[in-house]
């Protein structure tokens, strides 16, 4: 093989690279043995059944300690996730390999780079879900809207989050959608959240006694908050009158109930008062 003595220096610094590569990986890693691969299988279930438990032991105990303290006992659960994860990520990086500065220098930024591009979006959900556990636009317990779905935060993972609906639907939103997406919270961590109960009567209904038929549907409810304010709002349409009433309910988990149970109290009793409803024109098909 001819090489000429202008090239040698720069073929030599290639290969001494190259060397120093493989004896940084070398270096880096530890003699993977079946006793290595036992204590990571071992520390992974641990870390499962720990983490399973943790999840059922607080489920259970939110429900048995009084009403104040039941978001407070739930919104620990992603922390405590986070520690355990922590702890077994750490846990393996002792196990497989040489843990020095030289060493980890080496190989992180190759190992940075293959990871960006392999799980883009895995990564970029888990960072916004940690940025989300200190920024909090949701927390387990919050009923929040996020795009088209609305219900109450039942899980906080690694990579999204699940919002159980009222039709009693799971559904699976990853964290990512907090860099783009819009998220509106109705209680932030509270027990109490505003429920609007809309009604609709015709322009010639007496609106007097509406309002008093609505401000004595939710006074009278058994879900009421009455610490909070109720109050009736309304506005005109072309076709009748949109009342809305804005009241609160003890737990924001009775929100269907006690919007079911205003609206029940209220129509019963402007049955008797032969409340006029508005009349919508035909449209799409529909008749009077």
């Amino acid at each position: 093989m001819n090489i000429s003595l202008r090239a040698l220096p720069s073929f030599l610094i290639q290969t001494d690279t190259l060397r120093n590569t493989e004896d940084a990986v070398d270096n880096l890693l530890r003699d993977i043995s079946l006793g290595r691969l036992f204590k990571a299988a071992l520390s992974v279930l641990l870390a499962y059944l720990l983490v399973t438990a943790i999840q059922s032991l607080t489920n259970w105990l939110s429900e048995k300690v009084p009403r104040q303290f039941r978001l407070v006992i739930k919104q620990s659960i992603p922390f405590l996730k986070g520690l355990i994860l922590l702890g077994v990520i750490a846990y393996m990086v002792r196990l497989f390999l040489n843990v020095s500065q030289q060493n980890l220098l080496a190989l992180t930024g190759t190992l940075a780079v293959a990871l960006g591009f392999a799980f883009k979006d895995y990564v970029t959900s888990i960072i916004a879900g940690v940025v989300a556990l200190f920024e909090a636009p949701y927390r387990v317990g919050d009923r929040v809207t996020i795009s088209d779905h609305y219900g109450e935060v039942v899980s906080y993972g690694l990579r999204g989050i699940r919002l159980q609906t009222f039709d009693d639907d799971l559904v699976t939103i990853p964290h990512s959608v907090t860099w783009s997406d819009p998220i509106v919270n109705s209680n932030s961590g509270r027990l109490e959240a505003q429920v609007v109960t809309d009604v609709y009567v015709d322009h010639e209904a007496d609106l007097s006694a509406i309002t008093d038929i609505l401000y004595q549907a939710a006074y009278s409810s058994r879900f009421i908050q009455l610490k909070l304010p109720v109050k009736v709002v309304m506005r005109e349409t072309p076709w009748g009158t949109h009342l809305k009433l804005r009241a609160y309910p003890m737990d924001i988990r009775d929100e269907p109930a006690f919007r079911t149970d205003i609206l029940r109290r209220a129509k019963a009793a402007m049955a008797e008062q032969a409340i006029v409803y508005p009349r919508v024109k035909p449209m799409m098909g529909l008749d009077d």
